[in-house]
């Protein structure tokens, strides 16, 4: 498979999951509010978009600004959790436009494709398998496998260069697909080629400079040779 932009074909794909394949920083995104109206909490709205696709470090930040102790911080986190779960078994997880029709585009091609998310790892199969996904992937990557591993999440490139090591491609034939500049910055460390979606947070300069960018899928697809 050849993309426009793009120098090598492709035979491999690697994926981000949350607000790229799926919409659920969205759900993170509101079940956040809700869980700080639980819990009395002045956390302005906006606060938690810039959280998207962020470092551990942006979060523990985050965590030691608005949380007087562990134990609030803890049951937030508990709290956030339960809500996006139970949503997702609403039926209010969605795929992403154009995700459904790429994937089966990408499948009849017979490209090898993986899944490499910083989310744990009961989140990443239960959103795969709510959204009816799951079987396009030979394998998923998860923050167990970053802790398991001993490796350093994203921005760094350790979970991409695993990703490569076990699709058993060079890594110009890979290609990376992410929405968050955190997302990218690991691509690009990992030497990886990647198409950036934005979800709730628009491409940056810099985002520009180390990916493609496409609004959805759809664009993804007319990008194909």
């Amino acid at each position: 498979m050849r993309v426009k932009g793009l120098k090598e074909e492709i035979n491999g794909l690697i994926f981000d999951m949350d607000g790229l394949l799926v919409n659920s920083e969205h759900l993170y995104w509101q079940a956040n509010i809700q869980a700080a109206k639980e819990y009395d909490l002045s956390i302005p709205e906006d606060s938690y978009l810039k959280l998207v696709g962020s470092s551990a470090k942006d979060m523990e930040n985050f965590y030691h600004k608005y949380f007087k102790t562990i134990k609030l911080r803890d049951q937030f986190i508990k709290r956030t959790d339960e809500l996006v779960w139970q949503w997702a078994d609403e039926g209010k997880l969605k795929l992403r436009p154009g995700v459904q029709e790429a994937l089966d585009f990408f499948d009849q091609n017979h490209l090898k494709m993986s899944i490499a998310s910083s989310n744990y790892d009961e989140y990443v199969q239960k959103f795969l398998w709510v959204t009816g996904i799951r079987n396009y992937f030979s394998f998923h990557l998860s923050y167990k496998d970053v802790l398991q591993d001993k490796l350093q999440p994203k921005p760094a490139p350790d979970i991409y260069l695993l990703a490569q090591e076990k699709m058993d491609l060079a890594k110009d034939e890979l290609l990376v697909f992410e929405d968050s500049s955190t997302g990218v910055q690991a691509a690009a460390s990992a030497g990886l080629d990647c198409i950036m979606v934005p979800d709730l947070k628009p491409a940056s300069e810099n985002d520009k400079k180390h990916a493609l960018i496409c609004k959805d899928f759809y664009e993804v697809i007319n990008k194909i040779n």
